[in-house]
């Protein structure tokens, strides 16, 4: 098993959900950056589950920074953060150790492991193991904001109820951004977020559960970021949203729109304003060829609906061969939605600042010129 990634900033996962703790490595880091815990918890809030809409697994979730870190900055080690896993209810998955759950990765992870593999609450493969990613981002961000880098998201769509989307004027869109962070079941409307809640505790009631779209916008990225082909900028992030286990979708700038688009309608004209080269619009999504072009970028990812549902299902004995009905007990989330909002977050703020270490090295987020400026 490889759970890690990165190239000048690399980042690897560590535990499972019911064993003694999850956690993170974080390599590659520069010495002398502040590390703001209170703010890092602070993000943690944002993922854990509160309320009708979430699991009612409660977990402490305070990162631990056991390496890495001395007097409050790092020292250019590895960055070793650890989180402790103290509500286990691990009798609750007993059924499930030779019987798979539809559409999640226990059988996946049989064929692959051979059996040797924890399933107790997923393993490795639950959507727990995205705590230390949250933990980790929080550098990450705090990194981008010294540079006016701003990273956000929203809740955009759960079925047919439909949020604002982001603004195209950058300083609407950062004051936007700047305003989604304290909210937990992050949107721009009210109205949408009352609707969005009520839809999840109306699955959650039924025993089910619901997916949607997440809108995420970066604004205050240089141009000249990325690469052609290979490690384009759409590349990197893909792959690191991707990694997160119930992403399904991911697209740039107007992404599957372009399919009805002609070219008169999905270029971005280009002009200069205030001796700064701009588009007139931003159907790109910031991204031309891989690089970026100093537009902000925009990006949307589909989460799926949580697979652990509570209504019987059709699924097989491993050990037996026989067809069974599935029915789970255990404490899971009827949306993940609000609470995958802060990874996405979290690992495209790692994927932006691996990209400007590559282009402007190890020290680009010292002193307060922007990036790659004199």
């Amino acid at each position: 098993m490889k759970s890690a990634i990165g190239q000048c900033i690399q980042l690897s996962l560590f535990g499972e959900s019911h064993g003694e703790a999850i956690g993170v490595v974080i390599q590659g880091l520069p010495s002398g950056i502040l590390i703001d815990q209170a703010w890092m918890q602070k993000q943690m809030e944002k993922r854990k589950p509160k309320g009708k809409i979430s699991t009612q697994r409660q977990e402490a979730d305070i990162p631990e920074i056991v390496s890495g870190v001395f007097e409050g900055k790092t020292t250019g080690t590895p960055l070793c953060i650890l989180i402790r896993n103290e509500n286990m209810r691990s009798k609750d998955y007993s059924k499930m150790r030779d019987i798979p759950r539809p559409s999640h990765a226990d059988y996946t992870a049989q064929v692959k492991y051979q059996g040797f593999q924890d399933y107790r609450g997923g393993g490795h493969f639950s959507g727990r193991i995205t705590a230390p990613l949250v933990a980790a981002g929080a550098i990450f961000l705090q990194m981008l904001k010294s540079k006016g880098i701003e990273v956000g998201t929203h809740v955009s769509q759960m079925q047919e109820i439909i949020d604002e989307p982001l603004a195209d004027d950058e300083i609407v869109l950062r004051k936007q951004l700047l305003a989604l962070e304290d909210q937990y079941l992050a949107c721009i409307q009210d109205s949408v977020r009352d609707a969005i809640q009520k839809r999840i505790e109306e699955a959650q009631t039924q025993g089910d559960s619901m997916g949607g779209i997440l809108e995420s916008a970066v604004v205050g990225m240089p141009a000249g970021v990325g690469e052609p082909f290979f490690d384009s900028v759409e590349s990197r992030l893909a792959h690191l949203l991707f990694s997160i286990g119930a992403v399904k979708g991911v697209e740039f700038g107007d992404g599957f729109d372009f399919a009805v688009k002609k070219g008169s309608e999905a270029n971005d004209n280009i002009t200069i304003k205030e001796g700064r080269i701009k588009t007139l619009t931003n159907h790109n999504g910031g991204i031309n060829g891989g690089i970026t072009n100093g537009m902000p970028l925009r990006i949307r990812t589909v989460v799926k609906p949580t697979p652990s549902i509570y209504k019987p299902q059709s699924s097989v004995n491993l050990k037996t061969g026989e067809a069974v009905t599935l029915q789970i007990e255990g404490r899971h989330d009827p949306a993940i939605l609000h609470r995958a909002r802060v990874v996405v977050d979290s690992m495209i703020a790692l994927g932006l600042v691996d990209l400007l270490t590559e282009r402007f090295g190890i020290l680009w987020w010292k002193g307060e010129d922007a990036c790659g400026g004199d």
